[in-house]
C-alpha cells in the first residue's frame, strides 16, 4: 500500500516589507561587466626558436586553415585569412595560389579579386598584378571599381599609354558619367586638351543630358576656346530640339553670354526660351530674365519681362481655371496693351470659346462682357465694322433667349447699327428682341431711340406694347403721360392718368399719384388736384396722404392781384386747419395712435408757422402723453414667454370720452404708494401726475 505523498512545508515569510537595500537587474550586469567574469585569458605567446618549431606551426596551422577549408568552402573569410597568413610567412606562390583556388570556387565575388591584386601590387609583382586586372575586367567588366584600380596602377606606374588604353577598353563598354569624367580629368593632367574635347565629344552623346552639355561648354569657356563654348551651346539646343530641352540649358547659355559682355546675345537667348518652352517649365527662367534686365536693361526691357512673367501667370490660371473671367480680363486687357491685332483676336476666340457650364443668368455675366469688349475692340481699334457685325449675331445666336436674356446687348447692337447708318436694322432688331424676350430695360432703350430721332408716332406704339406688356409699372405710366404732355396734349396725357389709376395693380402708386396731382397743380387745375385729393382719401387713409393735402391747400392762390394775398392766406389756413381736423378725426376713429401722433406734429408746426396762439393752443393741448407699460409677450403657439415693456400713448380727447379713466389712475397710483412692493402688471402705468396740459410728444415722464 502506497504511502500519501506529503507536501513539502512553505516556509513562512514574516517580515514582507521590502529589503532596505534593494537590488536590480541593471545592477547586476552593471556588476558583472566590471569584474569581467566572461572574458576569458589570451592564450600564451609562442616563441619559435629553430627551423623545426617553425615547420611544426606552420604544418599546423595549414592543418587548421584546410580543415576550415573544407568543413564550408563558400565562405569567403577562411580564403582571404589563408592567403593573408602565407604572404606573412613570405610564401608568395603558396598565397596565389591558394587566391586562385579561391577565384576558382567563386569567381564573382570582388573582395577576392581586389585583395589578390593589393597582394600583387604590394609585393610590386606587376606583370601579376596587370594579369590580375584584365582577367577581372574581362569576366566583370560592369565593376567599376577594377577600372578604377587598374588604370590608377598603370598611371603610378607612369605608363600613361597603358593607362590610356584601358580607359579606352572601359569607354567601350560606356560606363556611368563619372567614369567619363575620370577619363578627362586624366589627359587634363597630362594637357592633353584636344583628347579632353574630343571625350566631351563622345561622352555627350553616350549621356545625352542637358548638365553634360553644360558641363562640356564650361570646359571649352574654361580652357579659353569662347567660339567652341559659343558652338556647343548652340549645338545642344539643336540636338535636343523644342520637345526635350530644358530651362538649365538656356539659363547656362545666356549667363555665359553675359559673362562674355554679350548682353544682346543673352536677352535674344531668354526671348527664345520664352516663346519656346511651356510656360510651367519657366519659372526659373522668367526670375533670370527679370535679373538680367535690372542689372543690364533699359525701362522697356524691364517692363517687356513684368509682361512676359505677368502672361506665363495668367496662361496658368486661365488653364487651371477656363471659366475664370476675371483671369481672361485682365490678361486680355495686357495683351490689348501690346498691339499686336492677331494675338489679341486670337486670345479673344480662346476667352469666348469658354461658355459658361449652366444656363443661369449669373454664370453668364461676366461672360457676356468679354463679348462686348470684343465687339468694342474690332470696331474702335482695329474699324473691322464687318466683323464686329459678326460678333454681335454670334453672341445673341448663343444666348438662350428663352430662358434668360441681356438687354444690353441688345441695344449696343442696335446702337452699332445706328452708328453704320442703318437705321432699319437697328429698329429691326430691337423689334425683335422685344418679340422674343420682352423687358423694360429693351422698351425704355427703344422708346430713348424713337424720341431722340423724333418719331412720336412710334414712341405712342412703343409706351402702347410697353403697357400691355407691364401695365403694373407705374413709371411707365408717367414717362407716357409726361411725353403727351411735352407733346402739348394735355386731355391725353390725362387720360393716361386715369387709365393708370384705375389699374388694379399697381407697383408704386403713391408715384403714380403724386405725379398726377403734381400735373394738375402744374396746369394750374386745383379743383382737380383737390378731387384726386379726395379720390385717394377714398382709397387709403395714410397720415402721409393727409399732410399732403394739407399742405397742398396751403399752397394754392385764390386771388388775382398782391391786395388779395392776406385773404388767400386767412383761407387757405383754414382749408388746412380743416384737412387736419378731418384727418386727426379718421385717425382717432382708426385707432392709430402711431399715425395720429405724426399728424398732430405736422399740425403743430403748421399753427406754429401761420403764428395762431389760439388754434395752436387748441392743437397742444390734443398732444398725447407717452407712458410706459408691460405686456405679456406670447409666442406664435400660444405659450406665454415673459413680459416686456413698450411704450403707449394717451390722448386727451380720448380721457374725455372716458371720465372714469382719471379717477382709475388716482387709485392705482394711490394703491401704489401704499404698497411699493405689490405692482399690477397688467394695467398701464401712469408716470406724471402732474396737473395742468398734457405733455407733448417730445417729453418723457420718466
Amino acid at each position: 500500500m502506497d504511502r500519501p505523498q506529503k507536501m513539502p512545508k512553505v516556509a513562512k515569510v514574516k517580515n514582507k516589507a521590502p529589503a532596505e537595500v534593494q537590488i536590480t537587474a541593471e545592477q547586476l550586469l552593471r556588476e558583472a561587466k566590471e569584474r569581467d567574469l566572461e572574458i576569458l585569458p589570451p592564450p600564451p605567446k609562442q616563441k619559435i626558436s629553430d627551423p623545426a618549431e617553425l615547420a611544426d606551426y606552420q604544418q599546423r596551422k595549414r592543418k587548421t586553415f584546410e580543415d576550415n577549408l573544407r568543413k564550408n568552402r563558400m565562405v569567403v573569410s577562411h580564403w582571404i585569412k589563408y592567403a593573408q597568413w602565407e604572404e606573412q610567412q613570405q610564401e608568395i606562390q603558396r598565397a596565389r595560389s591558394i587566391w586562385e583556388r579561391a577565384l576558382d570556387n567563386e569567381h564573382r565575388n570582388v573582395t577576392l579579386w581586389l585583395k589578390y591584386a593589393e597582394m600583387e601590387m604590394k609585393n610590386k609583382q606587376v606583370n601579376h598584378a596587370r594579369n590580375l586586372w584584365d582577367r577581372a575586367v574581362t569576366i566583370m567588366p560592369r565593376v567599376n571599381q577594377f577600372w578604377y584600380k587598374y588604370t590608377y596602377m598603370e598611371e603610378m606606374l607612369e605608363n600613361v599609354a597603358g593607362a590610356r588604353q584601358v580607359f579606352e577598353r572601359w569607354m567601350e563598354w560606356q560606363p556611368e558619367e563619372q567614369a567619363w569624367q575620370t577619363y578627362v580629368n586624366f589627359e587634363l593632367r597630362y594637357k592633353e586638351t584636344d583628347r579632353a574635347r574630343e571625350i566631351y565629344e563622345r561622352f555627350v552623346y553616350v549621356h545625352p543630358d542637358v548638365k553634360n552639355w553644360i558641363k562640356f561648354a564650361r570646359f571649352e569657356e574654361t580652357h579659353g576656346f569662347i567660339h567652341g563654348a559659343r558652338r556647343v551651346f548652340e549645338r545642344a539646343v539643336e540636338f535636343f530640339g523644342d520637345d526635350y530641352i530644358e530651362e538649365r540649358l538656356f539659363i547656362a547659355f545666356a549667363r555665359f553670354e553675359e559673362g562674355q559682355k554679350e548682353h544682346d546675345r543673352a536677352r535674344i537667348i531668354y526671348k527664345y526660351a520664352l516663346d519656346h518652352l511651356p510656360k510651367d517649365r519657366t519659372p526659373d527662367l522668367f526670375k533670370a530674365y527679370t535679373i538680367h534686365e535690372k542689372k543690364y536693361g533699359d525701362r522697356a526691357g524691364i517692363e517687356d519681362v513684368i509682361v512676359s512673367k505677368r502672361k506665363h501667370q495668367y496662361e496658368q490660371e486661365v488653364a487651371a481655371n477656363p471659366t475664370n473671367y476675371d483671369a481672361w480680363f485682365d490678361y486680355l486687357r495686357l495683351i490689348e496693351a501690346e498691339g499686336d491685332k492677331e494675338l489679341i483676336r486670337e486670345t479673344y476666340e480662346r476667352a469666348i470659346a469658354n461658355v459658361p457650364p449652366a444656363n443661369e443668368k449669373n454664370y453668364w455675366r461676366r461672360y457676356i462682357y468679354m463679348w462686348i469688349n470684343y465687339a468694342l475692340y474690332e470696331e474702335l481699334e482695329a474699324e473691322d465694322l464687318e466683323r464686329t457685325r459678326q460678333i454681335y449675331k454670334t453672341c445673341l445666336e448663343l444666348i438662350p433667349h428663352k430662358q434668360f436674356t441681356f438687354s444690353k446687348l441688345w441695344l449696343l447692337y442696335a446702337q452699332f447699327e445706328l452708328r453704320c447708318k442703318q437705321l432699319q436694322v437697328a429698329r429691326k432688331t430691337l423689334g425683335m428682341a422685344i418679340g422674343m424676350c420682352p423687358r423694360d430695360k429693351l422698351f425704355r432703350g427703344y422708346i430713348d431711340l424713337e424720341i431722340q430721332l423724333r418719331e412720336f408716332e412710334r414712341c405712342r406704339l412703343l409706351y402702347e406694347k410697353f403697357l400691355e406688356f407691364g401695365p403694373e409699372n407705374c413709371v411707365t405710366w408717367m414717362k407716357f403721360a409726361e411725353l403727351e404732355n411735352l407733346l402739348g396734349d394735355t386731355e391725353r396725357a390725362r387720360a393716361i392718368f386715369e387709365l393708370a389709376v384705375q389699374q388694379p395693380r399697381l407697383d408704386m402708386p403713391e408715384l403714380l399719384w403724386k405725379a398726377y396731382i403734381d400735373f394738375e397743380v402744374a396746369l394750374g387745375e386745383t379743383e382737380l388736384a383737390r378731387q384726386l385729393y379726395e379720390r385717394l382719401l377714398e382709397r387709403t387713409q395714410h397720415v402721409k396722404v393727409w399732410i399732403s393735402f394739407a399742405k397742398f391747400e396751403m399752397s394754392i392762390s385764390h386771388g388775382q392781384g398782391q391786395d388779395d394775398s392776406q385773404g388767400d392766406d386767412d383761407l387757405n389756413a383754414r382749408l388746412a386747419r380743416r384737412i387736419y381736423e378731418r384727418a386727426n378725426e379718421m385717425m382717432r376713429q382708426l385707432n392709430d395712435k402711431e399715425s395720429r401722433v405724426l399728424l398732430l406734429e405736422a399740425w403743430r408746426d403748421f399753427e406754429r408757422d401761420v403764428n395762431d396762439a389760439t388754434s395752436l393752443q387748441k392743437v397742444l393741448d390734443k398732444m398725447p402723453r407717452r407712458i410706459k407699460r408691460r405686456q405679456k409677450i406670447v409666442s406664435e403657439d400660444g405659450v406665454e414667454e415673459g413680459w416686456e415693456e413698450i411704450f403707449d400713448y394717451i390722448f386727451p380727447e380720448d380721457e374725455m370720452a372716458r371720465p372714469n379713466l382719471k379717477l382709475l389712475a388716482a387709485a392705482k397710483m394711490w394703491k401704489k404708494q401704499k404698497d411699493t412692493e405689490v405692482e399690477n402688471p397688467t394695467e398701464p402705468q401712469i408716470e406724471t401726475t402732474s396737473p395742468g396740459p398734457p405733455a407733448p410728444l417730445e417729453t418723457d415722464d420718466n
